[in-house]
């Protein structure tokens, strides 16, 4: 996706937003690679869309991926990640970004919550002050241990060396 499609995806999510505020609604943003959908990424997404109305999901561009988990990810492509995560029921509008981190969506949203995982302290997350000065509130959510894209993929490049593999 490139940079002017998602300047306009952004823009259309602001005023989504908008109209989301004006009408009480609260508001959940969470973000990440979401690389081979899993099991974890299920639960914890379930858990961020419980604390609000409406769950809106940043999604890292591949480009960004890339540089925050090396040349060999993602192994699933942004469309096809972006399409697998809007069709979970608890997701209601999937994002994506091309930075790093999510500061710059999280200052258009403005959202009431942004979750991210308990394996975060909260000292340590750089978009925690841009969520708190637009009025929101960091919540973290449980870390189900085991359950993450890098263990996913050890274990098939492990079962995959087995004889009985094939």
């Amino acid at each position: 996706m490139s940079a002017q499609e998602h300047t306009a995806e952004r823009e259309a999510a602001v005023a989504w937003r908008e109209e989301l505020r004006a009408a009480g609604r609260r508001v959940v943003f969470t973000n990440g690679c979401f690389d081979l959908l899993h099991a974890g990424h299920v639960a914890y997404l379930e858990w961020a869309r419980a604390q609000g109305d409406v769950l809106i999901l940043g999604l890292n561009s591949d480009a960004s991926v890339r540089g925050l988990k090396g040349a060999s990810r993602p192994l699933v492509a942004f469309e096809d990640r972006r399409r697998l995560l809007a069709a979970l029921r608890m997701v209601d509008r999937v994002v994506g970004f091309s930075e790093s981190t999510p500061e710059m969506l999280l200052a258009a949203l403005r959202p009431d919550i942004h979750v991210k995982s308990a394996q975060y302290r909260l000292d340590e997350l750089p978009e925690r002050a841009v969520v708190e000065a637009g009025g929101g509130e960091v919540r973290l959510a449980p870390h189900l241990a085991g359950l993450s894209t890098t263990d996913l993929v050890a274990r098939i490049l492990r079962q995959a060396t087995l004889p009985e593999a094939c």
